[in-house]
């Protein structure tokens, strides 16, 4: 393992905080269905969900960091949306699943 397995995912730098103030309400909301739909009944990675949903508006979203789609995995994990195991704040070490309540 080297020393990148052993951090969690870095923070935002100044770029990253500036295209992400920029975004709407009806932006973030965009990106969690784009997370939703990405997530799966199954476990997968948080950084395969985080993957395809950056995929969903390609032309849309440039400037978002993975990193915030992460902390945006995160949110809809503590509303209940999406079930977790692992680290959250490592993406490649984490895996969520659709809440098996909303279901």
């Amino acid at each position: 393992m080297n020393s990148t397995d052993s951090q969690d995912d870095p923070p935002l730098d100044a770029e990253d905080l500036q295209a992400v103030a920029a975004l709407t309400p009806a932006d973030l909301t965009a990106i969690d269905q784009a997370l939703l739909a990405a997530s799966h009944t199954n476990w997968r990675k948080v950084a395969f969900v985080v993957s395809v949903a950056m995929d969903a508006y390609p032309d849309l979203y440039l400037d978002v960091p993975d990193v915030f789609y992460a902390q945006r995995v995160r949110a809809l994990v503590k509303a209940g949306q999406l079930e977790a195991q692992g680290n959250l704040h490592r993406m490649r070490f984490s895996e969520v699943r659709l809440s098996q309540v909303l279901q």
